[in-house]
């Protein structure tokens, strides 16, 4: 039986969905616009990766809520789940000296943020979540993760990037209120983890998590 590798975005054997690694349907591209602090710039999309047709209105909730990257520990941030890379290019806009990764399985969706990271001269590494370091770790975490891989997944997906956070570090997620956004604080609080709902918008919720007794930034 076929077996993904830890820490990657997606269930074996699944049809053509986000979080499928080689997605079969056609690659048209599409642009959409990204509202950042540093004014408004556009993002190559294609079809077969996550919200083609706009940037998602999670994501949207969650960049609005982010404190300034700047004001975060010194160190690497990671976006997990990346898609074509509305949060990555977020950051590296809005802290140009912070060192940025972004993952993602899909290979449409890494092809697109490294593109979109290219065309905007921003300074992202874009990789498979199998080729970060194993001894790096990260600032932040920001993500929009792919809930819809199921829980036990997602439950994996989160404990092996959680564990990559620095001292003092967290991690910035949203999720959807109806998609389990508050079993999902549940278990991590469950796994030892301090979780803050920082803000709770258009059936959305943004949680701040932290390591137990961290401080944070």
């Amino acid at each position: 039986m076929r077996t993904r590798p830890k820490g990657t975005v997606g269930p074996v054997g699944t049809e053509d969905h986000y979080f499928t690694a080689a997605p079969t349907s056609p690659g048209r591209h599409g642009r959409v616009e990204l509202h950042t602090p540093q004014g408004t710039v556009e993002l190559r999309t294609s079809d077969g990766t996550f919200s083609p047709g706009r940037v998602d209105p999670g994501t949207r909730v969650l960049l609005d809520a982010l404190p300034r990257p700047a004001d975060w520990p010194a160190g690497p941030v990671l976006d997990v789940g990346c898609g074509y890379g509305p949060i990555a290019a977020w950051l590296a806009l809005a802290d140009p000296a912070r060192e940025v990764w972004a993952v993602d399985v899909n290979e449409r969706a890494v092809a697109d943020c490294r593109h979109n990271a290219e065309e905007l001269g921003l300074s992202i590494t874009v990789s498979d979540p199998t080729e970060v370091p194993d001894d790096l770790r990260f600032a932040a975490i920001v993500s929009n993760p792919p809930v819809r891989i199921g829980k036990a997944a997602l439950d994996a997906l989160l404990d092996h990037w959680l564990d990559r956070l620095a001292d003092g570090g967290e991690a910035w997620l949203v999720v959807g209120r109806h998609l389990g956004a508050d079993s999902l604080a549940r278990r991590l609080v469950e796994s030892g983890w301090e979780v803050e709902r920082i803000r709770s918008r258009r059936s959305y919720r943004v949680l701040l998590v932290r390591r137990t007794g961290s401080t944070g930034s």
